[in-house]
């Protein structure tokens, strides 16, 4: 039978190691605390002097001209505004695309789904960045989108072209503008797809230079990352000219393509 001393060096013993133990619980907790690193897109500040920053309406004149473009603002504002949006697409035209020629298949796989489309052909970052900072997302502020799709940034060139870093930092303002206005909603960043022929079109290049960078803007937690770049490739890198027979915008079989190869994605992130 134990003797008191006995019993008491045990106690000791065990005081002690439970001290130890919750001593390195907590500094393990403060260490995962200090050790966080804030996701580039949780600032909502960002330079705006950049060309692909800066926020800017498309001309009604002379080169990038559409005379429509200030027509087309304000119906996107209207739609986001009369109805829910439980879901939001926000890109160039292989986005605007999905209310043209991808009609069909966007009326079968979203039609149901409180989804709209505010892609804008010919768009650059700076010009979807006017639309949001002028009133493009606020009627959703009260009812924030389980889901907004992003895809932009082929256009973004220029004379000098603009490096991929220029645009990657386009497309971060832009997610940066939307996380700020609709701080409920989850984030779907697709890669830029591949556009030319070949792999080493100098336009493909620099949408896999671009794509290289933004994909570090994922947390998978409110910023999800998506690459169906693949679907649009054969083998050889070569891009399908029966999805994309201008080898920049996706035709029918082509959105459809692109609808099948998102659609699990939609549908884990939208809690179906």
């Amino acid at each position: 039978m134990p003797t008191h001393n006995t019993r008491i060096k045990h106690l000791t013993t065990l005081s002690m190691t439970l001290v130890c133990v919750l001593a390195m619980t907590a500094c393990k907790s403060t260490q995962t605390a200090t050790s966080y690193t804030p996701m580039p897109w949780e600032d909502p500040t960002y330079d705006n002097t950049l060309p692909a920053t800066f926020p800017e309406s498309r001309p009604t004149e002379g080169p990038g001209a559409w005379t429509a473009w200030t027509r087309h603002h304000e119906n996107r504002i209207k739609w986001t505004t009369e109805q829910p949006v439980d879901m939001l697409m926000i890109g160039d035209s292989i986005v605007f695309g999905w209310s043209r020629i991808g009609k069909p298949v966007w009326d079968e796989f979203y039609g149901q789904r409180n989804a709209v489309n505010i892609g804008s052909s010919g768009d650059r970052t700076s010009h979807m960045l006017w639309h949001i900072t002028n009133g493009g997302l606020a009627g959703m502020k009260d009812h924030n989108p389980k889901l907004v799709v992003i895809m932009i940034g082929t256009n973004n060139r220029g004379d000098p072209e603009q490096h991929g870093t220029d645009t990657a930092y386009g497309i971060l303002a832009i997610l940066k503008e939307v996380h700020a206005q609709l701080p409920n909603s989850k984030i779907l960043l697709l890669a830029i797809f591949p556009r030319g022929d070949k792999p080493d079109d100098k336009g493909r290049l620099r949408n896999d230079e671009i794509n290289k960078i933004i994909q570090t803007y994922a947390d998978n937690k409110t910023v999800y990352w998506l690459d169906i770049g693949h679907v649009f490739l054969d083998d050889q890198g070569t891009l399908k000219r029966d999805l994309m027979p201008d080898a920049l915008h996706p035709n029918i079989p082509g959105y459809r393509a692109w609808g099948e190869a998102m659609e699990p994605m939609i549908v884990k992130l939208m809690g179906e």
